[in-house]
């Protein structure tokens, strides 16, 4: 039998020498959603629509960068990389027609990510299906395999595109998302998880559209995990498991009527159409349709807007030649015509809506299409399937199940589905400080407990003060902690996406250097994850092109921990050669231990303090108003303290940022062996060898700086030295507290009109309630 690098035992990840693994991962890269050849960030137009054409050779970095990026982030105290790739990188010149340049440059790269010792999930990644219907992810070819006309998405708004907007710079932030609701990606995702059931006539080269979908989206993952395998040295010992598709969506499947909105649909952002004005619009019909923005407590109604295609169809003419991809359409299947028409939905010739609840129940059992039904009929289908394509091949793999992004997972414990060998992945945002791109530390909602039912109202979800909002996020993650093992079995829960905007209230860092909103923000997501009990968590993201005009380089959005227009910090993560200003008084405090208050890391002090940065930043744009004051990115939040593994069970584990203290706790069966004690990453930043204090309830520990790679990094000699403290400890319950290097931090005030919003709250819906 083979030794694998990481195995599940008990619901927890686990190495050769039995002790329990926490993920502390990033996603690597942001850039791989875009095409290298031609170069497409989302904001440009020209080449755009010629999807066929293009290539991701190079993505997520050339492979002769690849030795910077881990190292960088080895050094940073990740352990694990989510690997961003798309489908559209695989197989964007057709059916069957793979890249194996591309995925030759994978696994070049990988091999980079082996010889730092990183653990690599493999991400098929999508969002709102493609590029071309306002996200990324799949081949243009399989929008035109479903029927729809790409070139006609912006007069039909059957999906709004950056590329393709009017003017990109007014393109607003974060309506992007609200393409899961627009005709295109709906459609196209019906067709994906229930097309034989929802689209019958859809039949492409002899099998329904579903099949056929399905069926090239797997061999496509399953194609780069056989040129994986036949690599070698690369299966467990660096990729230890495969994701399933990146916030899958039911599209119109299970809609209750047409005619309104979904209750679900929680992303409402300018026009906001139901499912029947869709199809209308989609047809070329004029449709007055209301319009949202999204306030501090969600979506609220703007007023209404005309939107006429003036005739034109989001769906392919009927005079199309489908031998360019070569398949041959059912001869059922008409162009020219919406499919739903074709099904019975409408009648195109009045406008009348036949059947309002279409889409609401099961054609063949009669069963209600909520979320649970489809993830436990649809979904597992779907994830089946791709198991076994991946098991043929990967055998032994981990399969990480991504459901629905806050929707419940399939109730599948104690079935054949609960896999010993198997994760679950929830998706978690901040949505307040996502959407409005504002810290707000005096108040923020519980959403998870919101959409669960725990109130009524958002508003009686409100948390007030700091610390209220930073436990309500961990609370909100251990919650769906607790629900995935409670409906998947007993799983390790690697939450792989969460993070924050770091284009806050307008750009005010890039103007000045100033981090603190980002750098308190990122620090209560990162306290969230720590404390919620998850046994790994990934943030997003690390993307290599990311600057301070157009963030990363994607639909407006602005999550990288690192920039082109920032500086990085120093290798050395204390730098020895520090200019202090002489005139700063040593305030004495038990925590403290005489350190200067000016030796804050906040980037504003850092850029003014740290004598030889690593790099000094080439501005990307010419407005210097926000190129020419770079800062260190809240570097201070996500360089932290991990356990990384535990000879025992993970009680309870966080760092506090602002008193520089880690703590763990920990339940152990056993004492530790001498060559596998629990071990704590310590980053210098934050913790000086010779400045921080170290308190166990039992046996020795020791604080290095490691020359030499822990036992199950042997074959990662390119791994930078980082230090860690080893703790061999006694059995049963046992903590450990470390204080580092206390600094004062500059903590952004909550505004007049934060205060002001929350009084109107408290006046409406009653001060008893916003706590």
């Amino acid at each position: 039998m083979p030794q694998f690098r990481l195995t599940i035992e008990d619901g927890r990840f686990r190495d050769a020498s039995g002790r329990t693994v926490v993920l502390r991962g990033i996603n690597v890269a942001g850039d791989a959603k875009l095409p290298s050849k031609p170069n497409l960030p989302s904001h440009e137009l020209e080449n755009f629509l010629d999807g066929d054409n293009v290539s991701f050779h190079g993505r997520p970095f050339p492979k002769e960068d690849a030795h910077t990026h881990f190292s960088r982030l080895r050094r940073w105290g990740f352990n694990t990389i989510r690997y961003v790739f798309t489908w559209e990188a695989i197989e964007a010149a057709g059916p069957g027609r793979y890249d194996e340049t591309f995925i030759q440059n994978t696994i070049e790269i990988l091999r980079v990510a082996k010889r730092y010792g990183f653990y690599v999930i493999m991400d098929p990644h999508q969002d709102v299906w493609s590029r071309f219907t306002g996200g990324s992810g799949a081949p243009m070819w399989t929008v035109y395999a479903c029927g729809l006309n790409p070139q006609s998405f912006a007069a039909t708004e059957a999906a709004l595109v950056h590329n393709t907007y009017p003017n990109p710079d007014e393109f607003p932030k974060m309506i992007w998302a609200s393409n899961y609701w627009r005709l295109a990606t709906s459609t196209i995702f019906t067709m994906f998880f229930s097309g034989r059931a929802m689209t019958p006539k859809c039949i492409i080269n002899g099998v329904n559209i579903q099949d056929f979908l399905q069926g090239h989206f797997i061999a496509a993952v399953a194609h780069m995990a056989r040129r994986i395998h036949e690599a070698s040295g690369l299966e467990n010992d660096v990729v230890i498991g495969w994701e399933s598709m990146n916030e899958p969506n039911r599209g119109m499947t299970g809609c209750k009527d047409l005619e309104k909105l979904a209750p679900e649909q929680n992303m409402k952002k300018g026009t906001a159409p139901t499912f029947w004005q869709c199809i209308l619009t989609g047809s070329g019909r004029a449709c007055e349709i209301d319009t949202y923005d999204i306030g501090q407590l969600g979506p609220y109604k703007t007023g209404s807007a005309l939107v006429d295609p003036h005739g034109e169809s989001a769906w392919l003419p009927k005079d199309y030649d489908d031998s360019r991809y070569g398949w041959t359409r059912d001869e059922g299947w008409k162009l020219g015509e919406c499919i739903w028409a074709q099904h019975g939905v409408w009648d195109a010739t009045t406008d009348t809506l036949l059947r309002k609840d279409f889409f609401r129940y099961d054609p063949e059992t009669g069963k209600e299409w909520d979320y649970p039904e489809w993830t436990r009929t649809y979904f597992m289908n779907h994830f089946r399937n791709y198991k076994q394509a991946l098991r043929a091949i990967h055998k032994d793999c981990i399969m990480v199940m991504q459901y629905p992004t806050l929707e419940l997972p399939p109730l599948i414990k104690g079935t054949e589905d609960d896999d010993p060998n198997m994760a679950f992945s929830p998706h978690w945002y901040d949505g307040i400080t996502l959407m409005t791109k504002k810290w707000n530390r005096l108040w923020n909602v519980d959403v998870v407990g919101y959409l669960r039912g725990r109130y009524w109202s958002p508003a009686f979800a409100v948390k007030v003060g700091e610390n209220a909002i930073r436990n309500c996020f961990r609370d909100q993650q251990a919650s769906l902690d607790r629900e995935g093992k409670e409906r998947t079995g007993n799983h390790p829960c690697v939450m792989t996406e969460f993070g924050i905007p770091f284009d806050m209230d307008d750009k005010h860092a890039y103007k000045t250097g100033d981090y603190s909103s980002q750098s308190a923000a990122l620090d209560a997501n990162f306290y969230a994850a720590e404390a919620s009990g998850m046994e790994g968590y990934c943030l997003w993201l690390y993307m290599v092109t990311n600057d301070h005009e157009r963030g990363d380089q994607w639909n407006g959005e602005d999550l990288s921990i690192i920039s082109l227009d920032d500086n990085l910090l120093p290798e050395s993560a204390v730098p020895a050669n520090m200019d202090l200003d002489q005139s700063v008084e040593f305030k004495r405090s038990p925590s403290s231990r005489n350190v200067p208050d000016d030796l804050t890391v906040t980037p504003g002090n850092l850029r003014r303090t740290l004598t030889n940065p690593s790099i000094t930043p080439t501005p990307t744009q010419k407005d210097p108003e926000i190129s020419n004051t770079p800062g260190y990115r809240a570097a201070e939040a996500y360089i932290r303290p991990t356990a990384v593994t535990v000879a025992g069970r993970v009680v309870e584990g966080f760092f506090d940022l602002r008193k520089c203290e880690y703590k763990l706790k920990l339940e152990a069966k056993a004492a530790p062996p001498d060559d596998a004690p629990t071990v704590v990453f310590l980053p210098e930043y934050h913790f000086p060898k010779d400045d921080c204090t170290v308190e166990v309830s039992s046996g020795k520990w020791e604080l290095s700086v490691d020359e030499e790679q822990e036992e199950e990094e042997e074959e990662a000699p390119d791994c930078p030295p980082l230090q860690r403290l080893k703790w061999w400890h006694g059995e049963g319950e046992q903590t450990l507290k470390v204080n580092g290097l206390v600094r004062t931090h500059a903590i952004p005030e909550s505004s007049a009109e934060d205060a002001g919003y929350l009084e109107q709250c408290r006046q409406q819906y009653g001060a008893c309630n916003l706590m």
